[in-house]
């Protein structure tokens, strides 16, 4: 499913599809796409969210598999992508209705603030059991959002961490219940509108140029 763009009053609401979600190519040349439109429509804010079992499962590991001589070029677009909405001009939210896996989780993680499902769906960086160390850029974005304690109890572990276990160690901001995500994360920002693009955009990257330094220095 391609991403889909809605809106909530003046906030942006996109979609990210029913499915996995996993970051094909022709995903990320989606979700750039979206992300244009919502700059270019003037938003007042963003939400990512998704329906099913996933918010997503992150690097598409089978388009890998078949073109892994692509590898460095893909991963550098990934990270362009996290440090796109890290640094991204108005207040941002990730609704995550489902798993956020990997990469995935990193997306949830380059929004200003997380609201996830209290009841069901895993929050996880499992790294360490798949054998894949985190790029320096990935590494630098999660400690540029967790606590020291809560970086080493996720990137470290493998853990997977329900919505409860991870608001508590500072992972995601709030929970909601199902149906409630999308609409407790609007309501974050709402409060929010109206601040300069210009003006927010450059507090961002100041604020986190070294993580975004090393998304994109690849």
């Amino acid at each position: 499913m391609t991403p889909t763009l809605s809106w909530d009053d003046k906030i942006a609401i996109l979609h990210l599809g029913e499915g996995e979600n996993r970051f094909s190519p022709d995903f990320l040349d989606a979700i750039n796409e979206r992300l244009d439109d919502i700059e270019r429509a003037g938003a007042q804010g963003l939400v990512t969210t998704a329906g099913g079992k996933f918010y997503t499962n992150g690097l598409d590991l089978d388009w890998l598999a078949a073109h892994a001589e692509r590898t460095q070029t893909y991963v550098a677009r990934v990270q362009a992508l996290l440090a796109r909405v890290l640094t991204f001009p108005m207040p941002t939210a990730a609704a995550v209705t489902g798993h956020a896996f990997g990469a995935g989780a990193m997306l949830a993680m380059a929004h200003d603030v997380r609201v996830m499902r209290a009841d069901r769906g895993f929050f996880c960086f499992p790294e360490v059991d798949i054998r894949i160390p985190f790029t320096d850029g990935m590494a630098a974005l999660i400690q540029a959002k967790l606590t020291p304690r809560a970086a080493v109890a996720s990137m470290t572990t493998g853990r997977r961490f329900g919505g409860e276990e991870a608001a508590e160690l500072g992972i995601v901001d709030a929970t909601a219940a199902e149906g409630e995500v999308a609409a407790a994360a609007a309501d974050l920002l709402r409060p929010l509108g109206g601040k300069d693009p210009g003006t927010l955009g450059a507090i961002k990257r100041t604020m986190f140029r070294a993580a975004a330094r090393a998304l994109t220095d690849v």
